[in-house]
């Protein structure tokens, strides 16, 4: 054999190794995967990546944008988990999670929820430094066991926010920004050199009202005084010995002695079933399934104008979905779930009137999650009934629009811009100068009409007198709680409220079971290659993905009236 039938073969075994991989590959992503639920099994929620309302894209897509926990799936899982006589128990994990504090209440009500099916709830911490959230949502759970070696680390709540107004003015870059009204503070990091007096009100009030929610569950839940509660806060950081000393946890222990150590013996020998594996499991034989129809329409991200439902969110996009919702006659009530800072004021207004229009067919209920303020708030107006969480940060009520003028740091870099106009305003939002006290002036007038349609949204869907949303408005962000005695919202809840009051609002029976039909419906592998639908449109997610981030970007780059929450953080 001659070596040039050598290299042949070499190169015909390398060919066709590849295609048995790249099928092996293609059949594993396609093939639908069969879960395997043993009959003495508990389900594992690893809570260790950032924790969202839904996530409609495929799996892999973590490897692009990080590891996404998705809210409704965990929550339905605890749903089904409760009725699925397999699922002797449920444990969460905790890792290092990304999660806002309506979310982890919306996750605390479902493990109580759960928890009245007799069955036990375990939360299991390893090394958890800075873990209020964690612990919070832990205090859920019948038993807290921690690692021989592990560290708790709760330690009270704390906010810091960057102010760049300094390093800006050191730039020559000038951030020319009219609000309405004073707690309107959504760019005061690039306006203002640190907190103006209303902004550090409110963020003292949103922090202040957390804390005492914090502090009034968990010390309910650990059979502790809040004083108690506040002292060991106050301390902050335990060792797993310590920790089981204070009355923070019930146990200490390897994972696998874990249902032992929590007084859990009588349970068999149980076999792990992920959250996400969980998922793939049918809800039809728990209920879930059956009866009338109701849609739930996720109203996540930044509004926009137009298209976009990754990154941001595009009007034309939901009122789509809306539509879809409304056309539909077996669908009995729309809940729409808004997780939203807000975006586009005419965005926002776009949205709004879908949701009125589709009142006019079945009812609509508005679900607040972490945010929903501003604009989120503004298409929350739309829906028949407003429920929020206590932690959900809301209100908002109020306008901003301007630009960054970066013509001192040209003057700096020797650029100079030479301009041609027609029309005496036709570079106002130009970055290469400042606007004109009369063009600040002419500004705030505009925002100003915009403002007054914001109260008038709010004064009829409230049935509050216009004086007072205003005193309630100026921008300020409140609270779930505070919203509630505000007359902002309607309930406090989450999901399980939601479905109650769509029930209600449709003449479904109380204890009636109902089918969920949500949107935006999943993307798979096999949608996105072979085009199904709107795929058509799109030939990858992570194309998509990267057009909404550039959609987002060209959005808030151009002139425009935006009713933004302020950043907060936590």
């Amino acid at each position: 054999m001659n070596k040039k039938t050598i290299w042949i073969l070499i190169i015909l075994f390398f060919l066709i190794l590849g295609a048995v991989v790249l099928l092996s590959m293609v059949y594993s992503l396609f093939a639908p995967e069969k879960v395997e639920v043993s009959n003495h099994a508990y389900l594992e929620i690893k809570l260790d990546g950032r924790l969202e309302e839904y996530n409609a894209g495929p799996q892999f897509a973590d490897f692009f944008q990080g590891k996404i926990i998705s809210l409704y799936d965990t929550w339905l899982n605890l749903k089904k988990a409760a009725q699925d006589p397999r699922i002797k128990a449920v444990v969460v994990r905790f890792g290092l999670l990304e999660a806002d504090w309506a979310k982890m209440n919306e996750l605390r009500e479902a493990i109580l929820e759960f928890r009245k099916s007799g069955k036990p709830a375990l939360a299991y911490f390893e090394e958890a430094v800075d873990a209020d959230k964690e612990y919070y949502l832990a205090s859920a759970c019948d038993k807290i066991i921690i690692h021989p070696l592990g560290w708790l680390g709760i330690n009270g709540l704390a906010a810091e926010i960057p102010f760049f107004k300094g390093t800006l003015d050191k730039l020559g870059i000038k951030a020319e920004f009219e609000h309405i009204e004073k707690y309107k503070t959504a760019y005061n990091q690039f306006t203002e050199p640190g907190f103006t007096p209303e902004h550090k009100e409110m963020m003292e009030s949103i922090y202040r009202d957390f804390f005492e929610l914090y502090v009034t569950a968990t010390s309910s839940a650990r059979n502790l005084k809040p004083e108690r509660m506040k002292e060991l806060l106050n301390r902050g950081s335990f060792q797993a010995k310590e920790a089981l000393e204070a009355g923070l946890v019930d146990g200490i222990a390897y994972e696998d002695h874990l249902f032992a150590e929590a007084g859990f013996k009588k349970l068999p020998e149980l076999t792990k079933i992920s959250n996400e594996k969980y998922t793939s499991v049918t809800p039809a034989a728990f209920g879930f399934k059956r009866g009338q129809k109701l849609a739930i329409i996720f109203a996540s991200g930044t509004i926009v104008n137009g298209e976009g439902q990754t990154v941001a969110l595009g009007s034309e996009t939901f009122t789509r979905w809306i539509r879809k919702a409304a056309a539909d006659h077996s669908v009995a009530a729309i809940i729409i779930r808004v997780d939203s800072p807000g975006g586009s004021a005419l965005g926002s207004d776009v949205i709004w009137h879908e949701m009125v229009m589709a009142r006019k067919e079945k009812p609509v209920v508005v679900s607040m999650s972490g945010l929903a303020g501003s604009g989120g708030y503004w298409i929350s107006l739309g829906g028949n009934s407003i429920i929020a969480q206590p932690q959900t940060l809301t209100g908002s009520i109020g306008v901003i629009s301007g630009k960054f003028s970066f013509a001192g740091l040209m003057q700096k870099l020797g650029i100079k811009s030479e301009k041609i106009a027609f029309g005496q305003e036709a570079d106002a939002f130009s970055v290469y100068r400042e606007f004109t006290p009369e063009e600040r002036t002419a500004l705030k007038n505009q925002i100003r009409i915009i403002y007054q349609q914001f109260l008038e949204r709010v004064s009829t869907a409230r049935n509050l007198p216009a004086e007072e949303v205003d005193k309630i408005g100026q921008g300020r962000v409140w609270t779930g709680r505070q919203a509630l005695e505000l007359k902002l919202v309607d309930e406090l809840g989450g999901l399980d409220t939601a479905i109650k009051v769509a029930k209600k609002l449709s003449g479904i029976p109380a204890e009636e079971e109902v089918r969920l039909v949500v949107w935006p419906k999943k993307r798979k592998i096999m949608d996105i290659l072979l085009g199904r639908q709107t795929e058509l449109q799109e030939l990858t997610f992570y194309s998509e993905m990267m057009r909404g981030y550039s959609r987002l970007i060209r959005a808030l780059s151009r002139p425009g009236v935006w009713s933004f929450m302020p950043l907060i953080t936590d």
